[in-house]
């Protein structure tokens, strides 16, 4: 088949990367890219292509992550890190106001949102996907966040389309991936012979227009194409769709519960990792003469015992009743709440589990178990 040339898709040759990193410095960005830290993929400030995790590749399994030489000069041939651009937004640790004693009157002062402009290179289409929903909650709600908000308002963001999937990838199901489709200013898609471009914002048109690029042959475009979808055809694992986990709620007494607390170590990386999971506490801090306090937000877990303490009670006192509570929430009431399931299918919570326990199979058990076909395997897709 004929590949059509799309004329709005432009190439970056591989020697011309920096001048994307040229443009946005020139307008102000702070660059948040992909780089190799304690041996895993995470995003850190860069100011150069050379810092960029290149020639790499993961392997991710259940319970386990590790990088490997790809011999290859591509930038983006890896897939995910324990983290993308969460942290950024939704801050592990945001002081929300503080308190200083005045004439031994205590004077409240709310707390200043600083931000800067932040250029997110290499955010992939799940990370996007769990971006939305982040939206949802933090600004399209009864209230809106504004620490998140202020931050929000800032942000550039250049994708990058999958180019292959890894084990543990199952965004196809989810329907939030390989490919990028909304949320970004820039998608990238990494060819041998440098990058295929193609804006999503005005903001992303703009910077484009700054850059050395020419028009993507119809060959090049095709070759794009074809990666995303053996990106796409190389996925394994699917989350049952989402009709089949809505009956989860049939399955609330099961014994699979109590199974998987045996392994769980109720250590919450599994929410930690997540892109979407939004859990937090708060927390009073006053320094060492006590003249002065704040109040702190500090990213939390379901899967803490203190977490669901509420007036001298815990309400979910047991690994399982926690463990209940994350996977029902996640895959079946985010369904009310947010018009689809919390998974977007990047497969962190499985990889960075340090007892292997697997989402997607614990999932499809107990869907089996709802539909009183236990053993049997009802994948399927997204919707």
């Amino acid at each position: 088949m004929e590949n059509i040339s799309n004329p709005h898709k432009k190439i970056l040759d591989r020697e011309d990367f920096h001048a994307l990193f040229d443009v946005l410095h020139a307008l102000d960005y702070k660059i948040v890219g992909p780089v190799v830290k304690d041996g895993a993929i995470a995003f850190d400030r860069v100011t150069s292509p050379r810092q960029l995790a290149a020639g790499v590749i993961d392997e991710q399994f259940p319970g386990s992550y590790q990088l490997t030489a790809s011999h290859s000069p591509r930038y983006f041939d890896w897939n995910t890190g324990p983290q993308a651009i969460k942290p950024f937004l939704f801050k592990p640790r945001q002081a929300l106001w503080t308190c200083d004693v005045d004439d031994h009157n205590l004077v409240f002062n709310p707390c200043t949102v600083e931000v800067e402009k932040q250029a997110f290179i290499g955010v992939r289409a799940c990370d996007l996907a769990a971006l939305a929903l982040q939206d949802k909650h933090f600004l399209q709600g009864a209230y809106q966040d504004e620490f998140y908000q202020a931050q929000r308002k800032q942000m550039l963001i250049v994708a990058v389309n999958c180019s292959r999937s890894g084990n543990q990838c199952f965004c196809v199901s989810t329907g939030d991936g390989p490919e990028a489709s909304f949320y970004y200013d820039i998608v990238l898609d990494e060819l041998d012979e440098g990058f295929l471009l193609d804006g999503g914002s005005e903001k992303g048109q703009q910077v484009m227009a700054q850059l050395p690029l020419t028009s993507a042959t119809p060959a090049q475009q095709g070759k794009a194409e074809q990666q995303v979808k053996s990106a796409a055809e190389a996925q394994k694992k699917k989350m049952p769709r989402k009709s089949q986990l809505a009956g989860l709620v049939k399955v609330l007494d099961s014994d699979r519960w109590l199974a998987v607390a045996e392994r769980c170590l109720a250590c919450g990386n599994c929410t930690l990792v997540c892109p979407t999971c939004f859990c937090s506490k708060q927390e009073s801090e006053s320094d060492i003469c006590l003249a002065s306090a704040s109040q702190v937000r500090l990213w939390d877990s379901c899967f803490s015992e203190d977490h669901s303490y509420i007036f001298g009670k815990t309400v979910r006192p047991t690994i399982a009743s926690r463990y209940k509570q994350w996977l029902i929430h996640k895959l079946v009431v985010w369904q009310q709440q947010y018009g689809r399931s919390g998974c977007v299918g990047c497969g962190r919570c499985v990889t960075w589990c340090p007892v292997a326990i697997d989402l997607v199979a614990e999932a499809q058990l107990l869907v089996n178990e709802a539909n009183g076909s236990e053993g049997k395997n009802n994948n399927g897709g997204h919707g």
